[in-house]
């Protein structure tokens, strides 16, 4: 899928490390299901705690996803001692988030030494048909000694 080679030959370990250590993604349910070099998969189950006013999933919830499978995404292709920080992001809401499930995949666009560019796609999956809810478009930073966490 990956025409992208990672700077750390542990990628995969640092990556689902710093992901497991997120805090917030526990508290949306989100799992990790998919890493490879420059590419992410999070997956989060349709919560009743997460839904808006008119019973869909709350687009600051889904948004936090594609964010953070982009991000991660970026991360697999930094050297072992950087850390990955959003510094923008743009969202479109193409369709109202209602499914099983939520799988966001993030891609990097552009690999840069200091700023990686990513994409990010939210679909909302429901058996075997899924539907894309959210398109993103992200910049990730490449933080080196500020004593950040992966």
């Amino acid at each position: 899928m990956s025409t992208y080679t990672p700077e750390d030959p542990n990628f995969v370990a640092r990556v689902e490390g710093s992901f497991e250590r997120q805090t917030f993604m526990q508290t949306l349910g989100a799992s990790m299901t998919r890493v490879e070099p420059g590419f992410v998969s999070i997956e989060m189950p349709f919560q009743e705690a997460l839904t808006q006013q008119h019973g869909f999933l709350h687009a600051g919830a889904v948004a936090s996803i594609v964010d953070s499978a982009c991000g991660y995404a970026a991360l697999t292709l930094m050297p072992d001692d950087a850390a990955v920080l959003s510094v923008e992001f743009k969202v479109n809401m193409l369709s109202p988030a209602k499914g099983e499930r939520m799988v966001a995949e993030g891609r990097v666009k552009k690999a840069g030494r200091t700023l990686m560019v990513c994409t990010g796609d939210v679909w909302a999956v429901t058996g075997e048909q899924r539907k894309n809810v959210m398109t993103m478009t992200a910049t990730m930073m490449v933080v080196r000694g500020r004593g950040l966490k992966d």
